[in-house]
């Protein structure tokens, strides 16, 4: 494919999907000292409904689909190789693996627990304390006793999670702080959250705007209104794991003395339900997410002494009477332009 390929001196590789399916040709492209750009499958898929008529898939109407993309869609995604934001990635995954072992340990725990003390134990609960509350038991029957076993060895699981979670975390913090992100500054997001932001989004000038940002984490409201009612719903899609990490910010902000709990109560007072609320907070906060990682970016291309543009505050606020929660999803599409023409191998 590559000796196919260098026979045309001007030339760029079209690769669908780099974040999944096609991550390793892509890698191993860029590797070599290629020009990658990722095309969205979602982009492939309608070229070849409007090629075909059909949505039925084969190599060579593949392979055509996605050359066209490239070649009429500006702004797409170049590929390079991968760098620390796999890494996060790796590590974020790895902690909530780690999370939902520990969920899992608990719950096994309590159902013990129950059996063997009256009324169970509280719902968080950690290994100290159900340590602490099984040495009150005593058990002289079998049954019983096999309890108590099961219960103290799920308590050493435990110790040993909560360790291992300790150890992703601060992992996280060091990984993170050494992409110079500010993102943990923001009230609601910890370690966790600013790599899984990271990790996913990695470059964040491939959103053209906050609202396009929004459109793609799904927290871009979808028109809903019928006649004289004019009202917005929840989105169900775009990238689930970056919209929880902006649920978790919300939730957090709402505990708290913050900004974004007043806003919240603001839209309540204007009539909004409490999930209507819910969603025009994590409208906002989208939106102070995309501020302060596109004011990061500019700080790291300009360097430490350079203008890193205005600060951002972690909450809801803002300052620029310009910014609302706007309603809009993706921009308009791109005006088509000619491309350089490129090889296509099926």
């Amino acid at each position: 494919m590559l000796a196919a390929g260098r026979r045309h001196k001007d030339r760029l590789w079209a690769v669908e999907g780099c974040n999944g399916i096609g991550r390793h040709v892509a890698q191993r492209l860029v590797t070599d000292g290629e020009t990658v750009v990722d095309v969205p499958a979602k982009l492939s898929a309608r070229a070849r409904v409007f090629a075909t008529g059909q949505g039925r898939k084969t190599d060579p109407v593949d392979a055509r689909s996605v050359a066209v993309v490239a070649l009429r869609t500006e702004g797409l995604r170049q590929v390079v190789t991968d760098d620390t934001t796999v890494a996060l990635r790796l590590l974020v995954d790895r902690r909530d693996q780690l999370g939902r072992a520990r969920t899992d340990v608990v719950s096994r725990l309590h159902h013990l627990l129950l059996e063997l003390v009256p009324g169970g134990a509280k719902k968080d609960l950690s290994a100290q304390q159900a340590r602490a509350l099984l040495g009150t038991v005593r058990p002289r029957d079998v049954v019983g006793k096999t309890r108590r076993r099961l219960a103290s060895g799920l308590i050493g699981e435990l110790v040993v999670i909560d360790k291992k979670i300790k150890i992703a975390k601060q992992e996280l913090t060091d990984l993170v702080n050494s992409t110079g992100s500010r993102l943990m500054d923001l009230t609601g997001i910890g370690p966790s959250g600013a790599a899984r932001l990271i990790g996913d989004i990695a470059d964040i000038a491939r959103f053209t705007s906050r609202a396009h940002f929004a459109s793609w984490n799904g927290t871009a409201p979808i028109d809903a209104s019928s006649g004289d009612q004019n009202r917005h719903r929840l989105s169900r899609a775009g990238n689930r794991r970056i919209n929880r990490a902006l649920h978790i910010m919300a939730i957090v902000q709402l505990r708290r003395d913050t900004e974004g709990r007043r806003y919240y109560r603001r839209r309540l007072a204007e009539g909004k339900t409490p999930m209507e609320a819910l969603r025009a907070l994590k409208r906002r906060l989208s939106d102070i997410v995309y501020r302060r990682m596109v004011a990061d970016a500019k700080l790291a291309r300009t360097g430490p002494g350079g203008h890193a543009g205005a600060t951002l505050e972690s909450s809801a606020a803002d300052l620029n009477p310009e910014i609302d929660t706007s309603e809009k999803s993706l921009p308009g599409p791109a005006e088509p332009q000619p491309r350089t023409p490129l090889l296509i191998i099926t």
